[in-house]
């Protein structure tokens, strides 16, 4: 599976991540990227975090790997949502995009990409966190319950589900 964050986003809204960030930009991005290692040793998934470089970025995108994760910066005049959208479009469907703001939202979900909010990221990488402490499998998010006749999910929703469910 191939996860592909918002960096910034996801820094903004992981109150940890967020107070670092407000410190110096760049606490913020090596805090995220320690606990994307940390995931990634856990999960094996790949992982590709996009930040903007739209304001100081070079004239040209740049990328490198930091202990396993991809890591990309705009180029200067690209936000980072057209790189992800990018990336989303020459990796087909597959990946799941993880970002609070809407629009990327959309954008994955036009491609064919599962989408996450930075908040319910941020549940499953502490879960992931604790289950490997304590040496077994994580629990699964709690199901949410409601009165009423069950419906089934529409299904783009049912395949999204099956693709979160691998986090």
């Amino acid at each position: 599976m191939w996860i592909i964050l918002d960096g910034y986003n996801v820094i903004r809204q992981w109150p940890d991540l967020a107070r670092l960030d407000r410190g110096d930009l760049q606490s913020g991005r090596e805090a995220l990227l320690h606990e994307l290692q940390a995931y990634r040793r856990i999960k094996g998934h790949r992982i590709t975090v996009v930040f903007d470089g739209r304001e100081q970025g070079g004239f040209s995108e740049a990328a490198e790997n930091v202990g396993g994760v991809g890591v990309r910066y705009s180029r200067r005049g690209e936000t980072a949502d057209l790189v992800i959208a990018r990336l989303v479009a020459e990796g087909g469907g597959g990946a799941v995009v993880v970002s609070s703001d809407r629009e990327v939202a959309d954008a994955a979900r036009r491609q064919g990409a599962a989408w996450l909010s930075a908040p319910e990221f941020m549940t499953r990488v502490e879960a992931g966190r604790l289950a490997s402490l304590k040496g077994g499998e994580e629990e699964d998010p709690p199901e949410k319950s409601g009165k009423g006749t069950p419906r089934r999910l529409p299904k783009t929703e049912r395949r999204r589900q099956r693709r979160l469910k691998a986090l």
